[in-house]
């Protein structure tokens, strides 16, 4: 089946599934108004607030003026116990503080886009356990959680190109991976070296050896296989708006021809609708505003090379969290996430 069979197959799901009450913290950003657009167009959801203090009682559309005419909400500050799932769009650092602070009920699911529950050492709070929500990896687990947290950006891309290597027992030596992303993966605030007008004409590296993805990414490989090799992760700053590419170095025992390789990732990936394999190499224009990840692996004997690029809004934070909700609540994964991509 192609892909487009694919898209068509998903378009128009059978009607009957409850609705799904849903509200969102923390919904002036770039990842919140994402979330916004996905949810009002989803048909199973009902979106009941968006809170912000920094906004309360200003028209949604007023910060996110790509909603004008499709959504009358306002910014509230004030949240209610009337939902059925909870995201979390609060800062890093920020979830933990406010889920100590707010009263949510326990029959409340919670869905963290950032990265305070990722690692398992800080996976719990209080009575809450938190399963780690890649769905083409936990999908199981997913199912069965009431408390998520989204995986991050570059963790999604680098862990949807290595992980079937990773499970194959092939790999020899260290892993380099050189990914890259653009300006809106450092949120919609400003600072000297993420303002869009400097990085528009500009390339650059950030955080060698230390971005905060490598424990992340590390451990749900240990997740996946055997995996007891060094990580080499760097990473750079595209002069785009949105999307992450990256490129991953990989050595193997033996010999891989491109034949087998080709197999091993279409076999791993045939249960997967939101990653595509693609010829030569992957672009970020064909993923852009999709939840898609598309990605190309390449053989050359006991050396191998993997590039992977999703949208760092959809794929890589917003459009997973909604892939992920469809999941909790036994909806198809891909309810409200079939649409085409943008241009360049």
């Amino acid at each position: 089946m192609n892909q487009n069979s694919k898209i068509n197959e998903h378009k128009n799901p059978p009607s009957g599934d409850r609705g799904i009450k849903v509200g969102i913290a923390g919904g002036a950003g770039y990842t919140g108004g994402e979330l916004i657009r996905l949810l009002i167009n989803h048909p199973n959801v009902e979106l009941s607030f968006v809170h912000s203090k920094s906004n309360a009682g200003n028209p949604v559309y007023k910060v996110h003026q790509d909603l004008i005419g499709e959504t009358d909400l306002k910014f509230t500050n004030e949240l209610n116990n009337n939902i059925d799932v909870l995201f979390l769009c609060v800062g890093h650092g920020e979830a933990k503080k406010f889920l100590d602070e707010t009263n949510i009920d326990d029959t409340i699911r919670i869905i963290d886009l950032s990265q305070d529950f990722r690692l398992h050492q800080k996976s719990a709070i209080a009575n809450r356990q938190f399963v780690y929500g890649l769905p083409e990896l936990n999908k199981a687990e997913i199912k069965k959680s009431q408390y998520l947290a989204n995986p991050g950006c570059f963790a999604t891309a680098t862990l949807l190109a290595l992980a079937p290597m990773v499970k194959s027992g092939l790999l020899s030596g260290r892993i380099i991976v050189d990914a890259k992303t653009g300006s809106s993966g450092s949120g919609a605030k400003p600072a000297a070296n993420t303002h869009h007008p400097q990085r528009m004409n500009s390339f650059y590296a950030y955080k060698p050896f230390i971005h905060q993805h490598v424990p992340e990414i590390e451990q749900h490989l240990h997740a996946v296989g055997r995996f007891g090799h060094e990580l080499v992760f760097m990473t750079h700053s595209l002069p785009v708006a949105r999307g992450i590419f990256a490129s991953c170095y990989l050595e193997t025992t033996a010999q891989v021809s491109n034949e087998d390789l080709q197999n091993l990732y279409r076999h791993f990936y045939e249960s997967s609708f939101f990653v595509r394999l693609v010829d030569g190499s992957p672009d970020i224009n064909w993923v852009k505003n999709t939840n898609f990840c598309d990605i190309a692996a390449h053989s050359n004997g006991k050396q191998i090379v993997v590039f992977s690029a999703i949208d760092n809004l959809v794929k890589g934070a917003a459009g997973q969290a909604v892939q992920n909700m469809n999941l909790m609540f036994g909806l198809d994964e891909t309810k409200g996430l079939i649409f085409s991509g943008g241009n360049p």
